[in-house]
């Protein structure tokens, strides 16, 4: 199977050399970061098997949150923790999808555009929600970044998973939505959030960068009801730690040109892109965030500072013992074997891959660009 490593490695330097005075740092350090994943420039760890004595060796990984080796340990780690943090309630999840006219000061202005497009997304949610014609009170928020299609094309855009319901003011109820099975109306989430937007990037100082004509336009926010909290955290898993183009998805890499597949949105049929190299890797690093910038963020009730209104949610949900509606079937979920398979255990999970039977322990860790024992 040809893997992002192997392109990387065959026509990274060529890639580099020629966008020498172009190249961001961030996008040096992930193409370096991913030839070197689970290789010996890393280093690995030495474990023995406690049935058979088997001694088993691994490399370690460059833990780069935009490389496909590493992010699929990092997703199933975080969604158990997310497992003890979400409420046991409805959840909706909603898409603010920023317009084409904005892309070009997004791709400049990195850190500033998409810290306000995770921040008044989530503002034009709790708006809307404290209004009681909807539903209330405080609600719970996650809010996760991408900035790719499904072809790796440049299209910013925030979901949002959002609980039915809030805390309300005196945090004495828990207030359902005004309307069974209906969050707020799409339309009204746009004309705030595209308010809220215009207004954020003007104090940045940005808007003398963006047609005004933007600010008159229709934009899109997509709300679909997904049920439990567990079928919350199975479509969850399509978006956290998710990166633009997994290793599964890349078919072929020959004569200069790399073909990749993916599935149409609205027909879900198969489909296949092939690009020259150089502009498959130019498509892939323009979705390399700004290093340190977080891609997942909590407001309202999840906000780390709003721990005891989280806690007195929940105790109030359990006291009512509401029982939430299924929302969506488990058919309707994504399939989320790919993301769970983990392609390097954690400790306490490594099974000897001889006797099939014993636990794996750390005997050694070995340092950087040390071949296996």
């Amino acid at each position: 199977m040809v893997e992002l490593a192997d392109i990387v490695r065959s026509a990274g330097p060529a890639y580099v050399a020629a966008h020498a005075g172009k190249l961001l740092p961030s996008h040096r350090r992930t193409l370096n970061d991913i030839v070197h994943c689970r290789t010996p420039a890393l280093g690995g760890s030495l474990y023995r098997c406690e049935d058979c004595g088997t001694l088993d060796y691994r490399y370690h990984s460059c833990r780069n949150r935009h490389c496909p080796k590493c992010q699929e340990d990092r997703a199933q780690a975080w969604l158990e923790r997310l497992r003890t943090r979400l409420l046991p309630c409805n959840h909706y999840l909603l898409t603010f999808t920023l317009p084409r006219e904005l892309r070009a000061v997004a791709r400049s202005h990195q850190s500033t555009v998409y810290a306000a497009l995770l921040r008044e997304a989530a503002a034009s949610v709790q708006m809307l929600a404290h209004d009681r014609a909807w539903v209330g009170g405080t609600l719970g928020i996650l809010a996760v970044l991408h900035t790719w299609s499904r072809t790796l094309e440049y299209h910013p855009h925030a979901h949002l998973l959002v609980t039915a319901g809030g805390l309300s003011p005196d945090g004495t109820t828990w207030v359902k939505p005004a309307h069974a099975r209906f969050l707020g109306p799409g339309y009204m989430l746009s004309r705030i959030f595209r308010a809220k937007l215009h207004a954020a990037l003007a104090r940045a100082g940005l808007d003398q960068e963006i047609d005004p004509a933007v600010w008159d336009q229709r934009w899109t926010v997509h709300v679909q009801q997904i049920g439990t909290g567990e079928h919350a955290l199975l479509y969850l898993s399509r978006y956290i730690y998710r990166v633009a183009l997994t290793n599964h998805r890349i078919e072929r890499f020959q004569q200069n040109s790399v073909t990749f597949r993916y599935t149409h949105a609205r027909s879900r049929e198969t489909r296949h892109v092939m690009l020259p190299v150089e502009s498959f890797l130019t498509r892939f690093l323009q979705h390399v965030l700004p290093r340190g910038f977080p891609k997942i963020r909590s407001y309202g009730l999840l906000s780390p500072s709003r721990k005891p209104d989280l806690e007195r949610a929940r105790h109030l949900l359990a006291l009512h013992e509401i029982r939430p509606s299924t929302g969506a079937s488990t058919s309707d979920c994504p399939d989320t074997t790919t993301v769970y398979a983990t392609t390097a255990p954690t400790a306490s999970t490594l099974h000897c891959p001889a006797c099939k039977r014993g636990t794996l322990t750390l005997v050694e860790r070995l340092k950087r660009s040390r071949a296996p024992p």
